[in-house]
């Protein structure tokens, strides 16, 4: 049976502003445009992920000048009037001591319009003074970058701010969702994702892109290749066996049998055709299946380890620890945090 949501795209308008920085608008261009489409490019492994279709927006098409790095250049226009499920508008360049008010009047009645039609509506940092000039905020809690927190206060007094925090959901529907600080589209990212698209496809953009702390490294966003291309049918029929029997005792020996050659000639054209010795290729299986089992599942790390074929608990956490750069209980703390941005 076809998932037909599945099949339709998630729209996204990232709106444009005269103030707009094109930083956070291009990375969330990227970032959100390879929802359902670089993992496997990368892995080989396919998804049946939601797709998004973004597109940047403002009231003219022509490229406009920025203050901060290059100008931006708009998809289309606010008078074509596209519904989008998602609304966004990322920091702006604001003077302290001038002040939001009476700014963006067009636009502004634009956003208001997608939100009544039903788009969740989002800001990244400063972004959130558009939203309050535009009337959305009034009485609901929002964020913003610290810096901006007193002209907040000053200008949109009927708004709770809570500028401690790096994502606020301003109404019980959450279809208005602000973040704190420049790079906190980075979270609204992931949160998006997670929310249209799943749990599974943030987490695997978040490994994609190094987004979250990135203090251990890169170890813990990596994962396995895409499959090297080769013309050994015997290796190939054994890849495609082991896939399926990766956890089982012996795992070479019984690729040795499975592939009817002698162990030396196997292993030599194993590692010929795929790059891996074939214990390191089983590792790397059992480790990446570990993974997907700490990311979803509450199976305590003794239950994972034998799941995947590790029947000393100690040995599998070695294991894992070099191949990721932390234990399982880390790997599984930081990556369901990220799936549950969606919540």
């Amino acid at each position: 049976m076809v998932d037909t949501k599945a099949a339709v795209p998630v729209t996204v308008s990232l709106l444009a502003l005269p103030e707009s920085t094109p930083a956070a608008i291009y990375g969330l261009l990227e970032v959100l445009s390879a929802v359902g489409v670089v993992w496997t490019q990368l892995t080989g492994e396919p998804t049946t992920t939601r797709r998004m279709d973004v597109r940047i927006v403002a009231t003219a098409a022509e490229p406009f000048a920025t203050v901060l790095g290059p100008p931006i250049a708009p998809h289309e226009v606010l008078a074509d009037d596209r519904v989008a499920d998602i609304v966004l508008v990322t920091d702006l360049v604001v003077p302290m001591d001038a002040g939001p008010r009476g700014r963006w009047m067009a636009e502004a009645a634009w956003v208001r319009e997608q939100h009544r039609r039903g788009a969740l509506v989002c800001s990244v940092c400063t972004g959130s003074l558009f939203l309050a000039e535009a009337g959305l905020l009034d009485g609901l809690e929002a964020t913003t970058h610290w810096c901006a927190a007193a002209l907040f206060r000053e200008h949109y007094p009927a708004v709770r701010l809570r500028p401690e925090l790096i994502l606020c959901a301003a109404d019980p529907g959450s279809r208005l969702l602000t973040g704190g600080g420049a790079a906190s589209w980075e979270d609204v990212a992931l949160h998006l994702i997670a929310r249209f698209c799943g749990e599974a496809e943030a987490i695997r953009i978040a490994k994609v892109f190094l987004l979250g702390d990135r203090g251990d490294g890169q170890l813990p966003f990596a994962s396995m290749g895409r499959r090297s291309r080769h013309d050994d049918a015997v290796v190939g029929d054994c890849q495609a066996w082991i896939a399926e029997h990766y956890a089982g005792a012996n795992p070479v020996a019984r690729m040795v049998r499975h592939a009817g050659l002698p162990e030396r000639s196997f292993k030599r054209r194993f590692k010929a055709a795929t790059g891996y010795a074939p214990v390191d290729y089983v590792q790397a299986l059992r480790v990446e299946e570990a993974k997907e089992m700490l990311e979803t599942t509450a199976e305590p790390t003794d239950a994972v380890a034998s799941a995947v074929g590790y029947e000393d608990p100690a040995f599998f956490r070695r294991l894992f620890k070099r191949r990721t750069g932390m234990t399982p209980a880390r790997y599984r703390q930081r990556f369901q945090r990220i799936g549950r941005l969606g919540g």
